[in-house]
């Protein structure tokens, strides 16, 4: 084999490609994720020593830029969550032009973010080739509502809620370092007038939907506000939801319990 073969494929000219295939373009979170990882050898054989998945998200986090001042300056920052991960540990061959493939399932966490807006989840397929550059894959993923919180969701638009604004935002007190924060205003129907607008934050557990609401009556604008409530444990509007409970009967519990607290 040709020695300026294999200096090529270690720079990544010629050598090993991954793709990750997708078995389902949309997933619920809580679902499994078949995924065939397809390597592709290059010019040159190749030893790769792991296959690596990632499936990932970004959040917000706020830090502190000058810790020195009497009252400290924050910057909002981007983070990356990984929310699961597979790894294939036995290392193997790849010919020149030859083509393996492994088949993988992740699941998907409960509180993987829905992908509204700006919110992305993505799937990172790596090769661990030794000597060479790491040939990579991403795959972005389409997340939607479980049963029981589009039942909520549902229930929200048809009492006059539009969403308006969609964040993950880093919370302390949860398995996760974030939540996601749902930004609702009324537009139509028995809230309307009544506030201006009503912050949603939501959490999954295996036998429960949690659910902590905060309010805006002053126009003062909430955004970013209920996370740090929720991590100061500061927020009283919470509403539990057994996860057996019909998603029409969890949207109306919803509904109930706002007329009620609001």
């Amino acid at each position: 084999m040709s020695l300026l073969r294999k200096s090529l494929a270690s720079l990544g000219i010629g050598a090993a490609k991954v793709d990750a295939v997708l078995q389902r373009d949309v997933l619920i979170p809580g679902e499994t994720l078949p995924v065939t990882v397809v390597v592709q050898g290059g010019k040159a054989e190749q030893t790769v020593e792991r296959i690596q998945l990632y499936l990932c998200c970004q959040y917000l986090e706020e830090i502190e830029t000058d810790s020195e001042s009497e009252t400290p300056e924050t910057e909002t920052i981007r983070q990356t969550c990984t929310l699961a991960s597979w790894s294939l540990d036995e290392a193997f061959t790849v010919a020149a032009g030859d083509t393996r493939q492994f088949e993988v399932e992740l699941t998907l966490p409960f509180n993987t973010p829905i992908t509204i807006g700006d919110v992305k989840v993505w799937l990172e397929t790596h090769l661990d080739i030794p000597l060479a550059l790491d040939p990579t894959d991403n795959d972005r993923l389409t997340v939607r509502p479980d049963p029981l919180m589009d039942g909520v969701f549902t229930a929200l638009e048809q009492a006059g809620l539009r969403i308006r604004q969609v964040e993950c935002e880093a919370a302390q007190g949860f398995p996760l370092p974030f939540v996601q924060e749902f930004e609702l205003v009324p537009v139509d129907g028995p809230f309307h007038g009544r506030w201006r607008e009503l912050e949603i934050v939501a959490y999954r557990h295996e036998t429960e939907l949690a659910l902590w609401f905060e309010i805006d009556r002053r126009h003062h604008g909430l955004r970013g506000m209920l996370a740090g409530l929720l991590g100061q444990g500061e927020l009283e509007r919470h509403c539990v939801i057994p996860a057996d409970t019909p998603p029409v009967q969890a949207g109306e519990q919803v509904l109930t319990y706002l007329d009620l607290h609001t």
